[in-house]
């Protein structure tokens, strides 16, 4: 049974493209092996390793995964960055922190595995301490979504949504972004990246960092490929979505990439 409310929600904001999307979320995601560099492969949605490879990776410095669980964007990164940095894969559940680190214990080499430590704080209100303002030299933030998949695909998330949910979610989103960019380094870069579909959880945060940080945030458009010159993805207003319906099953996926400008005075 649908939930009528949910059905309205989308309906609004996707029109006639609903019905084809609804019925793409609700067949089972697409994943590939991802395996480069890597001790074994592990399986992910395509969309998920394009959105953790828009960020730019420094060549010295500390990279942070901000809400890492289960992982498989920290080997992505891990899998990539350079011998002289570091990457902090922060999870703040316990559970979940549990799911990480066996993960990136199976996977990753040993020398891979000795510069990534794992953590577990609050992400919201490590941006309250000064202490640790511009610690990171980039930023990969996967924050919680609605994660329409999720809910279409289970009856029970389907008759708890309500149209409170994206909201409260983007109450917290707001909060997670606007720490990290305090906790990145001018000059570093951060891709804020969701799994929804829900322009309020995706586009609005960064637009109020934006409009709050208009001195020093700067958006960063660039057009991922399939290695065939075609775009992957489609262009919203301050980044990019990936959408099953037309990408061959891969996503949701929605990011950003964010650089942080020096202050003026520097």
């Amino acid at each position: 049974m649908r939930n009528r409310e949910f059905e309205n929600h989308y309906e609004k904001i996707w029109g006639k493209r609903w019905p084809a999307l609804r019925e793409s979320l609700m067949n089972p995601m697409k994943s590939i092996p991802y395996e480069k560099n890597l001790k074994k492969p592990y399986m992910m949605d395509h969309a998920s390793v394009i959105a953790a490879s828009r960020l730019k990776l420094p060549d010295e410095g500390i990279i942070l995964d901000a809400c890492a669980a289960p992982g498989g964007k920290s080997l992505v990164l891990a899998s990539n960055m350079g011998v002289n940095t570091e990457l902090l894969s922060n999870e703040l559940s316990s559970e979940r922190r549990r799911r990480l680190v066996n993960v990136l214990n199976e996977h990753l080499f040993e020398e891979q595995r000795k510069r990534v430590r794992v953590s577990g704080f609050d992400t919201g209100r490590a941006g309250g301490r000064k202490s640790e303002h511009e610690r990171f030299n980039a930023i990969l933030l996967d924050v919680p979504c609605s994660s329409e998949r999720h809910v279409i695909q289970s009856q029970k998330a389907l008759d708890e949504w309500s149209p409170r949910r994206p909201q409260f979610l983007a109450n917290r989103q707001w909060s997670l972004l606007s720490a990290a960019f305090l906790l990145l380094k001018p000059g570093g870069n951060l891709v804020y990246a969701t799994c929804a579909i829900n322009p309020l959880e995706n586009d609005a945060p960064v637009k109020k960092l934006l409009a709050k940080y208009k001195d020093q945030a700067k958006i960063i458009r660039n057009s991922p490929d399939d290695g065939k010159n075609s775009s992957i993805g489609e262009e919203t207003e301050f980044g990019r979505i990936i959408l099953p319906d037309i990408s061959d099953g891969m996503g949701p996926m929605y990011f950003s990439l964010i650089l942080k400008f020096p202050y003026k005075d520097q």
